[in-house]
């Protein structure tokens, strides 16, 4: 709490020292000018590159990432409580 007020002490006193027409050259602007640069390789759908993760778009990252886990559990879960039992044979252990 002390910290912000602080800060806010600080930023008042800084736009006090400069005339109005100066104060506003201090605010931050977020031009979206460098939105369309791309940093690094461009991106490309998994089933491109199935074995070069680093290359997928995020999407489709997440598609398949989270697929996996769901399998991998679903698999765990079935192998643990023994999968689906066959119900013919539990007729006929029950009907002799």
């Amino acid at each position: 709490m002390a910290t912000s007020l602080t800060m806010a002490a600080r930023r008042a006193a800084t736009f006090t020292r400069f005339p109005a027409s100066q104060a506003t050259s201090f605010i931050q602007r977020r031009c979206l000018a460098g939105s369309a640069d791309h940093h690094g390789p461009p991106k490309v759908n998994c089933w491109k590159e199935p074995m070069n993760p680093a290359q997928w778009k995020e999407e489709h990252f997440v598609i398949v990432s989270l697929s996996g886990w769901g399998l991998l559990f679903f698999g765990g879960y079935k192998l643990f409580t023994g999968g689906k039992k066959n119900k013919e044979e539990n007729l006929v252990q029950a009907s002799q």
